[in-house]
């Protein structure tokens, strides 16, 4: 079996993604420091699959723990890039631990992949290295603007070294630039659960809903938009981890058209923070108790996605739509207990 190396690989898409490679009959060794995420999601990713992949608890920015991992496991073909921190608005209070994490440890796992001579990289990227958009929808050949966070800078830096390391060294990247990730995988096994107080809508919303917490609040409400909320291209977190497959394929395969490449993933249209509330108090028959508070720093007004390159050229394309990302969130939270009673 071809083996893959998965960064982040039991984080929120890292897990996901995890269970679509062992489903597709690659072997996998995950590394995750569990800063963000629980070591129980091994043993779920494997009542999924049937299949246990290889899990060290390793930061990549302990070299000597990484260059033992990569000299165990001399036959990786591909490495999966997802470690990193990754809320907005903690990165523009906390910019040097971002860029210490984000982009120190991507250096060093790249520096890693190019002495062991592994010459396919899948990159975890964002839309936020569109910054605010001119015009929408956004595709991959407009200009990539200041992120407006610290957070979604280093993403951008991460692309610059990752394209130039292409440029210098036998090496193959593909950058996803994914816009927001919701749902959870149908088992209800898997889903976002992050540490500590959530930074993205949905898992306060469902956690609004069940009561873990009294009110959840709207960050603006008097933006520029239809209805004054932020507007969002959200997208099954599923149909994420399967473009990574898609990606991994396509350079193993030989079929990158260049030595690097950048996709969006999304939907293609966008809906604002009231239309998710609507559609989750709608398919959940449970009303949201809320209320809209002062703009976040960090955040961008209005983005959605252009996909036809994704569609076209990787040959995917999202399948699920709101009311189901909505529906898989809903479950996975209702489920949480079961699988983790001590929290």
């Amino acid at each position: 079996m071809t083996k893959v190396l998965v960064t982040g690989g039991t984080g929120y898409i890292g897990s996901h993604t995890v269970v679509e490679l062992l489903n597709s009959g690659y072997e996998v060794v995950v590394i995750d420091n569990l800063c963000n995420s629980y070591i129980k999601v091994v043993d779920c990713i494997e009542k999924i699959t049937g299949k246990r992949p290889t899990f060290y608890n390793t930061d990549l920015l302990d070299s000597t723990a990484l260059e033992a991992i990569f000299n165990t496991h001399q036959d990786i073909a591909a490495v999966i890039h997802f470690a990193a921190h990754k809320a907005v608005g903690e990165s523009v209070k906390k910019p040097i631990d971002y860029y210490k994490n984000n982009v120190g440890a991507t250096v060093m796992l790249v520096e890693a992949m190019l002495k062991h001579k592994i010459e396919a990289l899948v990159f975890s990227s964002s839309c936020t290295v569109y910054g605010e958009p001119d015009t929408l929808p956004v595709t991959e050949n407009m200009p990539v603007k200041p992120p407006v966070s610290p957070y979604g800078n280093t993403k951008k830096i991460c692309e610059e070294v990752i394209r130039d390391c292409t440029k210098a060294y036998s090496l193959h990247a593909i950058s996803l630039r994914y816009f927001n990730p919701i749902g959870a995988h149908p088992s209800a096994l898997i889903g976002e659960l992050p540490i500590g107080s959530p930074n993205n809508l949905m898992p306060i919303v469902t956690q609004t809903a069940i009561g873990k917490r009294n009110k959840m609040q709207i960050h603006g409400g008097d933006y520029t938009t239809p209805d004054g909320s932020c507007i969002r291209d959200y997208i099954h977190v599923v149909d994420i981890a399967k473009a990574h497959v898609i990606a991994v394929e396509r350079m193993l395969k030989n079929k990158s058209a260049a030595p690097y490449e950048a996709f969006n993933l999304g939907t293609g249209h966008g809906n604002s923070v009231f239309e998710v509330i609507e559609a989750f108090e709608r398919t959940s028959g449970v009303k949201l108790n809320y209320e809209v508070g002062a703009k976040r720093p960090g955040d961008v007004m209005s983005i959605y996605s252009d996909t036809t390159l994704a569609n076209t050229v990787l040959g995917w394309k999202a399948d699920y739509d709101l009311d189901e990302m909505v529906i898989s969130s809903w479950a996975w939270e209702k489920n949480i207990q079961n699988i983790y009673p001590e929290l």
